[in-house]
């Protein structure tokens, strides 16, 4: 009997998964108070707000930042000093740290225009595209290889690297932007730079050596799928893929639909590794699986617009399968689609300011973070889009805004300290922007930094990944060609997004340093502070190089002590010592040199102990933290 039993309860079981086919789709209606959420509304521009500090508002982004402090009576703190702005502009545009000259004639120039042109010379410089490059990249979860155990290397995946840059640095329109990642290779089928864009969508791990290669489609198809609603759409369709979501107004068959705009365009072959989308000439059936089961299939689905974001119930009109993934496309970049333009400008607000407007710059749903200017955001997205998805142009408003400018210390004038304290207490978070917030530089710009400030960084851009030396007892544990290193000696002072980034190993210094592993899309970097990181930046062989070049270069122009303390800190810190800096480095240098007259000749000591206090500087929060 139990046997029977056991039988009969398997037969039954199968029975139902094989009708599950023919089941209709059981989803909640999208009902009016789902459309009500902030993030779905149409996008408005919102009336200037009038403002009582008026003379201190240089832009619009201002009148808006001022009348909520204004609300609160919280004064706004004066504007930064200009050896502290040129920093703090060329830290955020291009990843990289002002010359000494390029500091000194920012701070004699007297002319209205001065800023705007160091402004309009960053945002058209080729290092502009190296730096905001990484940024997306985190978010395609970019990297060189397939991760999973073997890790495989994709031999081309660079190019799609290189494509970003170069996107950037030639200001290509945003909604062009995302076009070509979703649908190059159909929407500009010529030209072979669209069909690279499109390699966005199959940026993430992928395991080509699976048995089951019916399988690998489908975990490829889901992790595309939760990509594209993170990246593009700010909603975590993800968590839909099992069941239907159980915030956000996003159901399984959303996720489903979504999905199938893209099987089409992928066909794997066993051992092979997929980087791009291609226009084959099949249309499959695309169905719901159930419980997220490859194994189970429920009902058939056609491809549709997330129904949350499609209040007009827009059909997909395309019969070509093809040309249903461009209608997404263009779907996605439709000027009155909610999302797509308040999802980027939070992102570049958010990379300047530390944090966005909304503190969840991937999920604008209900669980989200609502944002804390929501006139503003959409104030800047409305903006966005008349200017014709200019990125460029969204930074130039940024920047130029008086809350850009601002100050991010502590003054020392007693008035202002007590209105910088009474904004403290207020706001303890700086959510409403008194003072300018201050954060450490990420790593790709910490390691350039060091190389930029000592005079041996190479600029030189594209092409394949380049791998630095690792350290010795590092090296020990790998794997027989698991990090070659680059032959070429100079390669090894390239920019850090030209480094090999391999999913299963990263270069031990960004990683220290919070670097993402590239197994999913990251909005926003963890920002850790270990004991670690302090070690390596003082003890690592890349530091002490870093150092003892600075100290070197610094002995090229002159032999005068207080010339070349002066120089250090122009090239460090990108200001002149004050008189107590000044004293306390060349006291400390002094005492480090008659350690070392001990055992080492004179010149050999002084230049042993310059570059003891060039290691010092490059480890002080001044040099790692944008002011």
């Amino acid at each position: 009997m139990t046997g029977n039993y056991f039988f009969a309860v398997l037969t039954l079981f199968t029975c139902v998964l094989a009708a599950a086919e023919d089941l209709v789709v059981d989803e909640p209606e999208i009902a009016e108070v789902d459309r009500d959420h902030w993030s779905y509304r149409p996008i408005v521009r919102p009336t200037i707000p009038q403002v009582k500090f008026v003379n201190w508002a240089s832009t619009d982004i201002d009148r808006f930042v001022l009348a909520k402090l204004e609300s609160k009576n919280i004064r706004i703190a004066t504007r930064a000093d200009k050896s502290t702005l040129i920093r703090r502009v060329y830290l955020d545009l291009i990843g990289l740290p002002p010359t000494p000259l390029q500091v000194q004639a920012f701070s004699q120039d007297r002319s209205p225009d001065a800023f705007r042109r160091v402004v309009d010379f960053l945002l058209a410089s080729p290092e502009y595209g190296k730096r905001w490059g990484q940024y997306w990249l985190d978010l395609a979860r970019f990297a060189e290889t397939d991760g999973y155990e073997h890790d495989k290397i994709r031999p081309n995946a660079w190019r799609y690297r290189d494509w970003v840059i170069d996107a950037l640095n030639h200001d290509m329109p945003y909604d062009q932007f995302v076009r070509w990642q979703i649908a190059g290779d159909v929407l500009a089928a010529q030209d072979p730079q669209a069909s690279i864009a499109t390699a966005f969508c199959l940026a993430g791990p992928d395991m080509p050596d699976i048995n089951s290669q019916e399988e690998r489609k489908h975990v490829l198809l889901n992790e595309i799928t939760s990509t594209v609603g993170a990246a593009l759409l700010g909603l975590q369709f993800g968590c839909a893929q099992c069941h239907d979501h159980k915030y956000d107004a996003v159901s399984q068959a959303d996720f489903y639909r979504l999905r199938a705009f893209f099987s089409p365009a992928i066909q794997l072959s066993k051992n092979n590794s997929v980087t791009v989308l291609a226009s084959h000439g099949i249309d499959p059936q695309n169905h719901l699986m159930i419980r997220g089961d490859w194994r189970r299939k429920g009902p058939q689905l056609q491809p549709a617009f997330p129904r949350i974001v499609n209040p007009t119930d827009r059909a997909v009109a395309a019969d070509d399968p093809h040309a249903r993934r461009a209608e997404l496309a263009r779907w996605l970049t439709a000027r009155d689609h909610p999302l797509t333009a308040r999802i980027i400008v939070n992102r570049l607000w958010q990379h300047h300011f530390g944090q966005g407007l909304s503190r969840t710059p991937s999920d604008f749903g209900v669980m989200g973070d609502e944002p804390s200017h929501p006139e503003l955001l959409d104030y800047m997205a409305e903006k966005l889009i008349k200017n014709d998805w200019s990125l460029k142009q969204l930074h130039r408003q940024i920047v130029f805004s008086s809350v850009y400018q601002t100050r991010s210390s502590r003054p020392t004038c007693d008035t202002l300290q007590r209105r910088w304290d009474a904004a403290r207490q207020i706001d303890p978070e700086n959510r409403l922007l008194s003072h300018f917030p201050r954060r450490r530089l990420d790593a790709e710009a910490i390691r350039d930094c060091l190389f930029a400030v000592s005079g041996f960084l190479n600029h030189e851009a594209g092409g394949p990944g380049i791998s630095p030396p690792l350290p010795n007892e590092m090296i020990k544990t790998l794997k027989s060609g698991q990090w070659k290193i680059s032959p070429r000696r100079a390669d090894h002072y390239r920019r850090s997004i030209y480094i090999f980034a391999r999913r299963n190993l990263r270069y031990p210094l960004l990683a220290t340093f919070d670097r993402p592993t590239a197994n999913a899309s990251c909005a926003a970097r963890n920002r850790s502070t270990t004991a670690v990181q302090s070690l390596l930046l003082l003890n690592s062989d890349l530091a002490i190089e870093a150092a003892k070049r600075l100290a070197v270069s610094a002995f090229e122009s002159t032999d005068d002590g207080a010339k070349i303390v002066d120089e250090l800190y122009l090239r460090v810190f990108s200001r002149h010592p004050t008189p107590l800096e000044a004293k306390e480095a060349i006291d400390f240098w002094q005492q480090q040199e008659q350690l070392l007259n001990k055992s080492s000749s004179a010149t050999e000591s002084r230049e042993t102990a310059l570059t003891d206090l060039c290691r010092a500087l490059l480890n002080a929060n001044e040099f790692l933290y944008v002011d």
